[in-house]
């Protein structure tokens, strides 16, 4: 086992609106122990669907802090093995998914691949992502813009984010 030394901290968003998405977010949170620690977990929200094609039902949406001594690129690849086992299918960008693992950031990590940005060139500007975001790391702040989850939220409209339930 690394020691503690290795291990970062990430922040993963968990989104599904296919199947039984509260049991697929389930069964996810408990795949990523496989990954490293879940050391915090936020409520479950309902959201409206953001872009793809009209008349996708809604998302239920999470967000997970875990501790993990994979690089960022091996953690990417484990999130996309767990949606490829949920049984996900990239047909259309933004169309609906049984299951969604976006990797958010790692510490406050600038990383730019062809594979990863870090972080999430998207995360400042989701009410959808922040709004759990919150729950498990309000002062994360972004390092390019030096902008807190808690600030980057309020100044979004969160009102299509309803907190759905904390067990999950």
């Amino acid at each position: 086992m690394p020691s503690d030394i290795a291990r970062q901290t990430a922040l993963v968003a968990l989104g599904a609106n296919l199947g039984d998405p509260l049991a697929t977010l389930s069964w996810a949170k408990e795949q990523l122990q496989q990954v490293g620690e879940v050391i915090a977990a936020s409520r479950v929200y309902r959201t409206a669907p953001v872009g793809g094609p009209d008349g996708q039902p809604d998302y239920l949406n999470a967000a997970v802090s875990l501790r993990t001594a994979l690089s960022p690129a091996d953690l990417l690849r484990a999130l996309l093995n767990l949606e490829q086992a949920a049984g996900r299918e990239r047909r259309e960008r933004w169309g609906p998914r049984v299951l969604d693992l976006d990797l958010l950031a790692v510490n406050g990590m600038v990383l730019r691949t062809p594979e990863l940005t870090l972080p999430h060139p998207r995360l400042m500007e989701r009410a959808f992502v922040l709004a759990p975001l919150a729950e498990i790391a309000p002062s994360w702040s972004h390092p390019l813009l030096g902008t807190s989850v808690r600030v980057a939220l309020g100044r979004l409209d969160a009102s299509g984010v309803k907190p759905l339930t904390s067990v999950w």
